[in-house]
């Protein structure tokens, strides 16, 4: 059953893992997919699907092995999305070290194995962050600036793009490194994140319910014009389903690095966003409590890329800025779909 759309999602309960998924079972262009979805709790699978779903710890090589030998056989394609956020992976340096280097690095090399077994190469298609970025930094990134993470986070995924490159040029996996924008904005719950506040500052005040900005003390506050790299997570999902589909021959011969396109806002502007959707009264859930170390960790990151060389392989970018990615969240929220 090999080499015929069978799609492993590592990280499938999370956000991002179940909108992909979702996305996959209606996509035209990926017909007949079955679906092998893993998470350290089961994840659920979309309604009407082709899958499995699998609770497994990917810290563990034997039960790494075992999502690799599913009754719908050796996947051609692994999305390996599982990791710990940022805030989580600083604040606790080993459990993230070993949730997002080494259990990256034992799904990378169990795609190696059971693909040669299988007689095929493995897309890996690997979600890297811009947190692989800090210190000086030129005013846009371009693909050729060097990566000097500032936090756990980005070290561990600057680590797993090396490895991901290494196993590509050998000929282990075709890989495809994926450095996302922050997401905004995230249904759900609050994450470990540090760059979880930008979506909280949108989806809590749209349900009438406060939020906490740990980036200055005030609305009036001159630390409100920080500014940020973001795209909506209907983009970034169409975006991932691209990357499948790009020849390998494609990107450059030296990296499959590609910084998925973006655009900058500041927070100040993301609140005038829903204030300008939902009224002052939204804005106004919002306090204010600074925290040192989430304002490092967040004011390391750059906010302004060149999107060129992704534009160029296909990949799609949000238009228009914060206030449709707002009002689209409004509408999915009344609509009861997120």
């Amino acid at each position: 059953m090999s080499g015929n759309n069978v799609i492993l999602i590592t990280g499938a309960g999370g956000f991002l893992g179940s909108l992909l998924a979702r996305a996959l079972q209606t996509d035209p262009q990926t017909p007949n997919v079955r679906l092998i979805l893993v998470d350290v709790i089961e994840p659920k699978a979309p309604s009407g699907s082709n899958a499995v779903t699998i609770k497994a710890n990917l810290t563990n090589p034997e039960e790494v092995d075992a999502i690799f030998q599913t009754e719908y056989g050796v996947p051609d394609t692994v999305y390996c999305l599982h990791g710990i956020m940022s805030r989580g992976s600083e604040d606790n340096f080993d459990f993230g070290v070993k949730v997002n280097i080494d259990s990256v690095r034992t799904v990378l090399d169990a795609a190696r194995k059971y693909g040669a077994k299988a007689g095929h190469v493995i897309k890996f298609i690997f979600t890297s962050s811009l947190a692989v970025y800090g210190g000086p930094l030129p005013d846009v990134i371009e693909p050729n600036t060097i990566a000097t993470p500032q936090g756990a986070y980005g070290m561990g995924k600057l680590i797993d793009e090396i490895f991901i490159n290494e196993y590509t040029r050998r000929g282990f996996v075709d890989g495809r490194i994926l450095r996302l924008p922050t997401i905004v904005v995230r249904a759900g719950a609050p994450s470990a994140a540090a760059s979880s506040f930008i979506s909280g500052i949108i989806r809590e005040p749209l349900q009438g319910l406060p939020s906490t900005c740990p980036i200055g003390t005030s609305p009036s506050s001159p630390d409100l014009d920080l500014p940020l790299w973001v795209a909506s997570p209907e983009t970034t999902i169409a975006n991932f389903l691209h990357a499948r589909r790009i020849p390998a021959d494609a990107f450059f011969p030296h990296t499959r690095v590609v910084c998925l396109p973006g655009f900058t806002t500041t927070v100040r502007e993301e609140i005038a966003a829903l204030a300008a959707v939902a009224g002052p009264e939204a804005a106004a859930l919002i306090s204010f409590g600074d925290d040192e170390t989430n304002r490092r960790v967040v004011s390391s990151w750059p906010a302004r890329f060149d999107n060129t060389y992704a534009l160029a392989l296909g990949f799609d970018v949000d238009e228009g800025g914060m206030v449709p990615i707002v009002r689209r969240f409004r509408e999915q929220l009344r609509a009861g779909v997120v």
